[in-house]
């Protein structure tokens, strides 16, 4: 049968909404073998064992691109598309209600009850919405969750499930230098034996040439949402939106509007209330680009959220992540007077940096890899 992967892509080639690119050839190509796989399981019945596909490479490569196609494209009813960061946050809920839960909470939840351990009814339950899973941006920092993986994944394999995955990170590259990680290292083996690695690696980053190219910092708000509504769209792409929760400390914020490491966030949300200094470490390790909608002008009233603005600046800043903004005026004219106004003026500053091409080039450079997520051990 032919690839219906092969044929979408194909087609946005023609209509020009995507650009040749070499680097994508071997995941197209690996993504059409993964859909015909699963359209003879599907017409054979049973559960034959279905190798997935592991995509990896450089931010920016498509790689997000081809798995919202691929998704779209995969003959299986029961199929799931999450950011990899969202599923881990709901398994650990699902174990929490488990170990929790009495004997009539777990049967109505997970249509069984007996033992102590979570991840058998977990994956059972899970494999039981979803025979695909194609997750986005696999990363691993988090030591609660490199120690459950290899079981987990192992009893979601159990069931007959089949991965799809993106990361920045070859397998073995994850959870590098990570506490107890030779803990970590059956799940890297189960991967490399379940999954067709294939790296996806051209020369461009598209979405970083899209920012080099855009104006990033759109004024004033009315005037200036279409264009930020525009690059909005082109960066997401095809991809939808979701929620996504930071554990910060114990602490949960969230985020709750992300396309995987893209993050959209009004200004009212992020300084607007009483965040602090640890939210937006962990806001800025997460995303490599984070839309900032609504900066008004602020007045001496005003100053805890400038304040709050400037230490939200000096997080992405150090964190080298891209920003986007609609606001109502230059950077300039954000916080003109006020209490800490002087001090203001290096925000000022870093943000007329930030919004350079030479600074996004830089940052870009600098996220491939060498700047840990939130809560990864050095």
């Amino acid at each position: 049968m032919p690839s219906r992967i092969r044929i979408a892509y194909e087609k946005r080639l023609a209509e020009g909404r995507l650009t040749a690119d070499p680097g994508q050839a071997a995941a197209v190509a690996a993504l059409s073998r993964l859909e015909k796989d699963l359209y003879r399981r599907k017409l054979f019945g049973g559960r034959p064992q279905v190798r997935g596909v592991y995509l990896h490479g450089p931010p920016g490569r498509g790689k997000s691109m081809l798995m919202d196609l691929f998704h779209a494209c995969a003959p299986e009813k029961r199929k799931r598309r999450s950011h990899f960061h969202a599923f881990m946050g709901r398994v650990h809920g699902l174990m929490r209600e488990w170990r929790e839960g009495d004997r009539r909470a777990r049967q109505a939840r997970f249509g069984q009850w007996k033992g102590d351990d979570p991840i058998v009814p977990v994956a059972a339950l899970i494999a039981s919405e979803a025979r695909l899973l194609c997750f986005d941006e696999l990363e691993v920092g988090d030591v609660a969750d490199a120690l459950i993986l290899g079981r987990l994944f192992q009893a979601l394999f159990d069931q007959g499930t089949v991965l799809a995955i993106t990361s920045n990170r070859t397998p073995d590259g994850l959870y590098p230098n990570g506490i107890n990680r030779e803990l970590f290292l059956p799940f890297i083996d189960l991967i490399q034996a379940r999954c067709e690695t294939v790296e996806v690696s051209g020369a461009r980053d598209w979405r970083l040439d899209r920012l080099v190219r855009s104006q990033v910092w759109f004024q004033p708000l009315e005037a200036g949402r279409a264009g930020f509504e525009d690059l909005w769209a082109e960066l997401k792409g095809e991809a939808g939106e979701a929620a996504q929760t930071l554990d910060v400390l114990g602490r949960k914020v969230e985020v709750a509007r992300t396309v995987g490491g893209v993050a959209r966030a009004t200004f009212d949300e992020l300084c607007g209330r009483p965040l602090g200094p640890q939210d937006w470490l962990a806001l800025a390790g997460r995303f490599h680009t984070l839309f900032l909608d609504g900066v008004p002008v602020l007045g001496p009233d005003r100053h805890m959220e400038a304040r709050r603005l400037v230490t939200l600046i000096d997080a992405l800043y150090e964190a080298r992540t891209r920003l986007v903004v609609l606001a109502q005026t230059p950077p300039g004219g954000v916080y003109p007077e006020g209490m800490g106004a002087f001090e203001f003026a290096r925000t000022e500053s870093r943000l007329n940096e930030m919004t350079a091409p030479a600074w996004l080039e830089k940052a870009a450079i600098a996220r491939q890899g060498t700047i840990p997520p939130a809560g990864t051990p050095e």
